[in-house]
């Protein structure tokens, strides 16, 4: 691929998930259309496609072929979605709208929002095992998503999230929350990338690393903006943290500011032992500054 600039190589990886993703779940002969769509609505619902950008960037930057890691990228959005389906549901976060639409069940309802969360999960695992690398790569991916996606990953990080609702939590069980319930699948996405470009073991522990600080960096901003952003600009509701275990709660907004830019710092500097970093360290500042 041609160097471009950060912006222009930003829209290639984007346009290219999206085209891939736009083809997924296009079954004429089954008849289970309505789950189908259910399916799509959520996943064709726009956003910034963070962790396949991550996934085709980490790839590149090891030296593969970033166009043949769709699948693995795609894999980590349906996980993604997934969580964000069952995250708005009434019984946990029950949000009305995400990325300035209604949320999958207020037009599915919860049944079908469920199953839709449920499919998508079991699509994502389907995608790996079926991307165009050895067995040894598709079974490292599927370790590496399951890990980070289940019990020890983002699905126990919500676990605590929702046992930590009724009292206050110290600094550290927030971050157990958080480096599980969103870096799991950031750091998912950069070791899949790794895995796909034919990455050595060292450079698979640097993703890690990059990963765990961009996603604390991501979450504290995150935390941040839902006390200053706006909803319109943001496509979701703000000022719904607000009680919540956050870390602008635990550290205030002057703090959060230093260790949004501290992480980020760490980030940067684990890229050390890869070779072409550039767009990876651009994608950390605006991502944690909020510009992308």
């Amino acid at each position: 691929m041609a160097k471009n600039n950060f912006a222009d190589q930003l829209a290639v990886y984007q346009e290219y998930v999206e085209q891939y993703l736009e083809n997924c779940f296009q079954y004429e002969s089954e008849p289970q259309k309505e789950l189908f769509s259910a399916m799509r609505y959520s996943l064709l619902a726009g956003g910034k496609r963070l962790r396949p950008v991550l996934v085709f960037a980490f790839c590149e930057s090891c030296g593969g072929d970033w166009k043949k890691a769709a699948p693995f990228a795609a894999a980590v959005e349906m996980i993604h979605t997934y969580s964000l389906i069952h995250d708005d549901l009434p019984c946990m976060d029950n949000d009305d709208y995400r990325r300035g639409k209604p949320t999958n069940h207020k037009v599915y309802g919860e049944a079908m929002a469920v199953l839709a969360g449920d499919a998508l999960l079991t699509a994502a695992f389907s995608q790996l095992s079926s991307a165009p690398y050895p067995a040894e790569s598709r079974m490292q991916a599927v370790e590496i998503l399951a890990s980070c996606a289940g019990e020890t990953g983002m699905v126990g990080g919500q676990a605590l999230d929702m046992e930590s609702e009724t009292r206050a939590c110290t600094r550290q069980e927030i971050l157990d929350v958080q480096l599980r319930k969103t870096g799991a699948l950031i750091r998912a996405a950069c070791m899949l990338g790794v895995t796909a470009g034919g990455g050595n073991q060292e450079q698979l522990a640097a993703a890690g690393e990059f990963a765990s600080h961009l996603g604390l960096a991501f979450q504290i901003r995150d935390d941040m903006l839902d006390v200053i952003g706006d909803a319109k600009t943001l496509g979701k509701a703000v000022g719904m943290d607000e009680g919540k275990n956050t870390f602008v709660r635990l550290y205030g907004m002057d703090a959060c500011e230093k260790l949004v830019q501290g992480h980020t710092e760490l980030a940067k500097k684990a890229l050390a032992c890869i070779a072409e970093t550039d767009f990876l360290q651009e994608l950390a500042a605006r991502l944690t500054e909020r510009v992308m």
